[in-house]
């Protein structure tokens, strides 16, 4: 029987799943927004999936299936706020919809800085960030890395913003599976993905720029120099402070307790 894998459709996983068909040959692949991701693999039409941090904190999966996940150790380009008005002024955040772990990580960034909790609104997947009428946008995803018109007076980089908060680095997203024994199965060709995925970066974004409009340079930058994809020690830290922070705000339960248990130690 196959094993259903879902995963990110943004540049920023093409190295994870690099020659996946290779490594993970008993697989099926299936590419969506990482908000679907955490549905599915929660209602069970997936059995390992790379999900945003904050759902690993809400939900009952408690396999960290590998290694392997995206994650920075400073500015990450493709997660952004554009603002309209000075950030500590803003009463109204629009979130990109297809955003769980950078809505909850603009909210706890503006609440440490400024202890302000704007109205969150939304943007839609189809919506061009212009469009909204919010003080502040929120945007995620291949298209953050274009840059920001003119109309907004001032962006940041979230990882950036972070890094310099916490000299922690930022994990976005990991592989997670409810199953200890369908993680046990793919935990080594995951990483092994990930690995081919780090050596072939050129490869990756010859085949990706031209359809994201970006220079194959950008590209390359992008994914050598902006994204870490290994979780150490450091990068634990990281993601236990993300969520204390998640829940001093109510947007993750106070009573989970966070298990970061990888396959192979189970």
């Amino acid at each position: 029987m196959s094993i259903r894998v879902g995963a990110v459709s943004y540049l920023n996983t093409k190295p994870l799943i690099y020659g996946y068909e290779r490594w993970l040959p008993n697989c099926q692949l299936e590419l969506d927004l990482p908000s679907r991701l955490a549905d599915r693999l929660a209602c069970g039409s997936l059995d390992v999936a790379l999900i945003p941090s904050v759902e690993f904190f809400r939900s009952q999966a408690r396999v960290i299936v590998s290694d392997a996940c995206i994650a920075c150790r400073g500015p990450v380009w493709s997660v952004q706020v554009w603002f309209r008005k000075r950030p500590e002024t803003i009463r109204s955040l629009a979130l990109d919809e297809g955003s769980r772990t950078s809505a909850v990580l603009a909210q706890s960034l503006l609440w440490r800085r400024y202890a302000i909790r704007p109205h969150l609104e939304t943007l839609p997947i189809g919506m061009v960030p212009t469009e909204s009428t919010a003080d502040a946008v929120l945007v995620i995803g291949d298209r953050a890395i274009r840059s920001a018109p003119g109309e907004f007076v001032e962006v940041w980089d979230l990882g950036d913003q972070w890094c310099r908060l916490t000299e922690l680095p930022f994990v976005f997203a990991m592989w997670v599976a409810k199953d200890s024994q369908i993680a046990s199965e793919v935990a080594w060709g995951l990483q092994a993905a990930r690995d081919e995925g780090l050596r072939n970066l050129e490869s990756i974004a010859q085949c990706e720029a031209p359809g994201l409009n970006l220079a194959v340079a950008d590209c390359v930058k992008y994914l050598r120099d902006f994204l870490h994809f290994q979780l150490s020690a450091v990068e634990w830290k990281g993601l236990e402070l993300f969520y204390k922070c998640a829940v001093e705000l109510d947007l993750a339960p106070q009573d989970r307790k966070l298990e970061l248990v990888s396959a192979q130690s189970t």
